[in-house]
């Protein structure tokens, strides 16, 4: 009978609640139906008496459908976690399933549950455990392993449904209170920990017994016994007594599993009996225990034996390189060896360890090298990343040792140089790999992960033994480049790749120390080799590199070591040579790579080239012609490959850009006279002219195609900009050209996207595309460009600009102050009221969504950025001139309203910044007064408007509610605020003091102590003291 609290149920319900079960797995069941029973189970499962009805569902005879039975349980269980089933409900629930489990799983027990059903009740006495264990249940283990046995009496494991079902529940009680992977709470740990400390006070013999009796009786004749045995004895082991598991007898059972890796041929489902013993050794040296104790017991256990008794097993290996090879059982060997290992260099990089300990684990470590190797040269990647970690854990060891000891360094070499050696050799691509095969960009993504950790094992090689490394790297380039010579081009390109690969990879040593050369030399000795490879490279007939894979390599080294060609400059017309002739590969991902790299070869080598313009721009000429395409829908999904994305229209076009820069970099060189810079320019502007020309009136329409036409073509002219001239306003770069003849010849692509723009300033990309010339144009036309600004603003400020736009905009015409300074100053004039009021509208414009906000925020700190540029500049006087006056208490506002948000630190942080930077600006007095010297641009009165409309705001933020004083932004903001204080004091003297004393401060409740406190302050520190003096006395003020 069940407990009062339990209530009782009535068939109609039981069936109601099956039915709905029914209805709503069935996918054939209308929509409708469907959602009402989602509903209705959803209610069930909140319903603190809707456990019941499952329970009675699930224990029901005849059995309803499994989904029926599953979903039943899963409410039961749900309840049991939510705690919201007390004790006699849990009691009750318990003697329900125990009577159910008897009847199914007992010693009458005939027709089992499947997989799913077995799992899910094996997870309902899993929370029963947790719950009952230690208040009611106490003799839980021997309640379940009664169901092991046909006859309780005759103490024999023989019920094999009852077996399986006892291995489940311990290996699911392990899940739950035993793995260290699971996440839990405090409050669950702790939990945990005790239910653990009950186990091995009360069970633990027992439980282990059972699983020696289970694994002798059965070890031939069930392979799901032996298997779920030995899952248990792996789990568990990490928290029990290590006595029970390793001693002689549990050993010969295991011993007995792995026997039958000495098998050619097992039979279907007998590997993983063997593998699951491995498992167990693995788990068993996996536990925590002393360094002393765990050296002992891998030498106990022999396991340099069994693991050399492993790789010599058929499996391994006579069948290694034949189809047969069994990766499953190499890579649980690996498993193995690899936390050997790492326990064995854990002990060595133990400082507390006594000598002779870790003398037994050099010795082992010595043994199991072997090992590493063995399965670290494996052909299957799976395999060799599985003995990784224990690699990387050895050579930081040395590394480490080779630090503190150097005179220790070669000792490590005999070690240290197979490890590279096979290193090296698993950086190779195996046989089998077929590069750039669309099918294969998995394995090749996959492979090139795998050198990724490979490279940083070289590396902490590099770090322990310098010399050994660069002497194995030297003669694997070295041989390959001569092998390359002697057979005319005839070697595998998988070897040509690898010694390109590792050139590459070797400038992380020679160029660390700042580059290849210091004053015309090697930079180090590692440099000096790195020369001697590149001149083996440079030095190769092109033609030899017949692989896509080894041209990319060679233009990637040539990129990356460009400084070498700086002082062989000899060798440059022959690398561009070959560089060009890839710019026109037949496979689309060698030919558009090689025009980035092309790009970024001129660039670094374009002083030392000549006037070889021309003849560049003859041989890419057909790849210089724009052909807008629109993306295809696949382009338009945000589920695209990165594969899929480099092959897109779009990507395309953005490398073809790099060609325009190169070319624009090559017309710039100064071994050109002027005149030939302009006439090669022109030879790539004008079919672009003539090409926008043509089409404009069509993109009017709104074709699409049209459109990106243009955009394409404005993007080209502003990145061969970019190219002829890599200088902006702001910066240093003595380059700024002086030529008319230039400035006129670009002051036409300014027009050209002028004419554009003016016509098609409606549409995003084509003002995106306007920017980006602008920006590069500001630089190179100079001065002519600053009549024309209007009709930028114009066009790339229009009714529909995103706020991101202004901002991007707003930081151009900062390059522009920055560059020209007061030349710009009578347009600005001109320009500065109807600019800012755009921006005015921007930044009063209502946000809708996280970027909006992102966008506005960003916006503000660009205008406050543009303040700051005139005033830095000698053109604060635009601001308050007689054109701009109505604007100037617009401005003043902002400012403020910037001051007193709290939820944007950053923006107040700036905005005290400009005020500050005002007051330095038009503060003070023309004439010498107060103790404060004259100021040139002082503007009269402005001295009153500091006091009433700067000063105040000082103390409307740190009185907000939402100020905290202990942010670290917010002190930031307050540090400002008091260097604004500072800045009015130092303009305006005592006329500032007595304003403080008789209004300011009293004003904001302030007695007369605190009053004079803060003045004195301020007349006696300096700016960096008033400021640390200013946040300490708001934490007093506020507190």
């Amino acid at each position: 009978m069940p407990p009062s609290s339990v209530p009782r149920l009535t068939p109609s319900k039981k069936i109601q609640v099956a039915n709905a079960i029914e209805i709503a797995s069935n996918p054939a069941s209308e929509h409708s139906f469907k959602t009402q029973a989602f509903e209705y189970l959803n209610q069930l499962r909140s319903d603190p008496s809707g456990w019941q009805v499952c329970l009675a569902i699930f224990t029901k005879t005849p059995r309803h459908s499994d989904i029926v039975r599953h979903v039943a349980l899963e409410v039961v269980n749900s309840a049991a976690q939510a705690g919201i089933i007390d004790l006699p409900g849990l009691q009750y629930i318990k003697d329900g399933l125990m009577e159910y489990l008897r009847q199914a799983y007992g010693s009458e027990g005939s027709t089992s549950d499947g997989a799913a059903i077995q799992n899910k009740i094996a997870q309902t006495i899993t929370y029963l455990f947790s719950a009952l264990y230690s208040n009611g249940w106490e003799s839980f283990f021997d309640d379940l392993l009664g169901l092991a046995s046909t006859n309780p009496s005759a103490n024999l494991r023989d019920n094999a449904l009852g077996i399986i079902f006892y291995l489940r529940v311990v290996n699911s009680i392990h899940d739950e209170i035993g793995d260290v992977l699971v996440s839990r709470s405090r409050v669950e740990q702790e939990k945990a920990n005790t239910l653990k400390d009950l186990i091995r006070q009360r069970d633990m013999q027992k439980i282990v017994g059972s699983w020696q009796d289970i694994l002798t009786q059965w070890q031939d004749s069930n392979d799901q016994v032996v298997e779920l045995s030995l899952k248990a004895v792996g789990s568990w082991v990490s928290w029990i007594d290590i006595g029970l598991v390793v001693n002689q007898t549990m050993l010969d059972l295991l011993f007995q599993q792995l026997s039958r890796a000495q098998k050619s041929d097992l039979r279907d489902g007998e590997e993983k009996l063997r593998d699951g013993a491995i498992d167990v050794f693995t788990e068993i040296v996996g536990k925590k225990m002393k360094p002393e104790d765990k050296i002992d017991m891998i030498i106990f256990l022999n396991l340099d034996g069994i693991v050399s008794q492993l790789s010599g097993s058929p499996p391994l290996n006579e069948n290694r390189f034949t189809s047969k090879y069994d990766t499953d059982l190499a890579e649980t060997v690996a498993k193995l060896v690899n936390i050997i290992v790492s326990d064995i260099v854990r002990v060595m990089d133990n400082d507390g360890v006594n000598i002779e300990t870790k003398e037994k684990a050099n010795t082992l470590l010595q043994s199991f090298l072997v090992h590493v190797l063995r399965f670290f040269s494996d052909d299957y990647d799976e395999i060799c990343s599985t003995i990784i970690p224990c690699l990387v854990d050895l050579l930081s060891h040395v590394r480490k040792v080779a630090k503190s000891h150097p005179e220790t360094k070669n000792q490590h070499a005999p070690m240290l140089l197979p490890i590279l050696k096979a290193i090296i050799a698993k950086m190779r691509y195996d046989e089998t790999s077929s590069w750039g095969d669309e099918d294969d960009q998995t394995e090749e993504a996959e492979f090139q992960e795998l050198r990724k950790r490979l490279h940083v094992m070289q590396q902490i090689i590099a770090a322990a033994n310098e010399e050994l490394y660069m002497d194995a790297l030297s003669e694997v380039v070295g041989t390959t480049f001569e092998n390359l010579r002697q057979t005319g081009g005839q070697l595998d390109w998988r070897d040509l790749d690898l010694a390109l690969q590792e050139m590459y990879l070797f400038g992380d040593l020679a160029v660390k120390s700042g580059g290849l050369y210091n004053k015309n030399k090697p930079n180090s000795p590692a440099a000096e080799r790195l020369i001697e490879m590149m001149t083996r490279m440079a030095g190769s007939d092109i033609r030899c590199f017949t692989h896509p894979a080894t041209q990319l390599q060679f233009m990637e080294n040539c990129v990356r070591y460009s400084s070498f060609f700086e002082h062989n400059t000899h060798l440059i017309p022959s690398v561009l040579e070959s560089f060009l002739q890839f710019a026109h590969h037949p496979m689309k991902r060698v030919r558009t790579r090689s025009w980035y790299l092309f790009h970024r070869l001129v660039k670094s080598v374009r002083f030392h080239i000549g006037d070889v313009a021309q003849t560049v721009i003859e041989a890419v000429r057909d790849l210089l012609a724009i052909h807008a395409e629109l993306p295809s829908e696949t382009e338009d999904g945000d589920d695209m490959s990165s594969a899929d994305h480099e092959g897109s229209a779009d990507a395309f076009f953005t490398s073809q850009l790099y060609l325009f820069e190169a070319v624009g970099s090559l017309c710039s060189s100064q071994a050109i006279p002027g005149d030939k810079q302009v006439l090669y320019a022109q030879s790539v502007m004008n079919p672009i002219f003539a090409d926008m020309e043509q089409i404009l009136a069509i993109a009017k329409t709104g074709d699409e195609r049209s459109l990106l036409q243009i955009h394409h073509d404005i993007m080209a002219l502003g990145t061969l900009a970019r190219g002829f001239l890599d200088w902006v306003p702001g910066t240093m770069a003595s380059n700024r050209p002086s030529t008319v003849e230039i400035s006129d010849a670009f002051g036409q692509v300014a027009e050209a996207t002028l004419v554009a723009l003016e016509s098609l300033k409606t549409y995003f990309n084509i003002r995106t595309a306007a920017r980006f010339a602008f920006s590069r144009l500001i630089g190179i036309v100079g001065l002519r460009i600053l009549p024309q600004l209007p009709r930028w603003i114009d066009g790339l400020l229009t009714e529909t600009s995103s706020k991101d736009e202004m901002a991007l905009f707003l930081r151009l015409l900062d390059q522009i102050v920055f560059g020209f300074k007061t030349e710009i100053y009578s347009i600005l004039d001109t320009l500065l009221t109807p600019f800012l009021q755009r921006v005015f509208a921007g930044i009063s414009d209502t946000t809708s969504g996280t970027d909006d906000e992102i966008q506005l925020a960003e916006l503000k700190r660009e205008y406050l950025s543009f303040l700051l540029a005139l005033l830095s500049n000698d053109l604060g006087s635009v601001i308050v001139s007689q054109s701009n006056q109505s604007i100037f208490d617009t401005v003043i506002s902002t400012i403020e309203h910037f001051i007193r948000d709290v939820d944007d630190y950053t923006t107040a942080k700036m905005a005290f910044t400009v005020l500050s930077r005002m007051a330095v600006v038009w503060g003070g007095s023309e004439t010498a007064q107060n103790g404060v010297t004259a100021s040139q641009g002082a503007i009269p009165g402005f001295n009153q408007f500091m006091f009433t409309r700067f000063s105040s705001l000082c103390w409307v933020l740190p009185s907000s509610s939402g100020f905290n004083p202990k942010d670290a932004l917010a002190r930031q903001v307050l540090g400002e605020a008091g260097g604004l204080q500072q800045t009015i004091y130092t303009k305006a003297g005592t006329e500032y003091a007595d304003y403080l004393r008789s209004q300011e401060l009293p004003g904001v409740g302030m007695g007369p102590e605190l009053v004079e406190e803060y003045v004195n302050a301020l007349s006696q520190f300096d700016a960096k003291g008033f400021r640390a003096f200013f946040l300490s006395f708001i934490q007093r003020f506020s507190s």
